[in-house]
């Protein structure tokens, strides 16, 4: 659970789906508890907004909440999900190639949200980099060849031959 308060300011809550909601303490009194006034959904849904008064004080105060991805990487450190390591990671296969940083934050969109729809809270990277493959393939072709050069492990020529077999028969389609 991540919980930072700043009075006046939006606070950050970040909670796995079946924990129990916080207490939020005050930011002015640091009383233990206080009272939602007015909850509105932000970011397409990603995170909920909700205003709050302190019973004992009476100040008020903004939190936001979102759900935290988690990735748990081969190591078996678990750490928050990141768009920018998706960018950074697929920027490198893309150097010299038309896309722009627009294309590869919208692809970084693309992954995490299809990351989230599997509905689960913490996903292997593996599991990201495969994700990566298909929008990365739409995105640019040789980017696409680079990516998976690196991330499936080619060893010898057939497997860029193979993988540009299958580039080849679905442009016949």
């Amino acid at each position: 659970m991540i919980c930072t308060v700043l009075p006046g300011g939006p606070t950050v809550l970040s909670r796995h789906p079946i924990e129990r909601a916080p207490e939020v303490h005050c930011p002015f009194c640091h009383h233990n508890d206080s009272r939602v006034v007015d909850s509105r959904v932000q970011d397409e849904g990603l995170s909920i907004r909700r205003r709050r008064e302190c019973p004992e004080c009476l100040r008020r105060f903004t939190t936001v909440e979102t759900a935290t991805l988690m990735v748990k990487k081969r190591s078996g450190v678990i750490e928050s999900f990141s768009r920018d390591k998706i960018v950074a990671g697929v920027r490198k296969a893309c150097q010299g190639r038309p896309v722009s940083d627009a294309d590869l934050a919208l692809l970084a969109q693309k992954v995490e949200e299809s990351l989230r729809q599997t509905g689960v809270a913490q996903i292997d990277s593996s599991v990201i980099g495969t994700a990566i493959l298909g929008p990365l393939r739409e995105l640019d072709e040789v980017a696409y060849l680079r990516y998976a050069s690196v991330y499936s492990e080619f060893n010898s020529l057939e497997d860029f031959e193979d993988a540009i077999a299958s580039l080849r028969l679905d442009h016949q389609e």
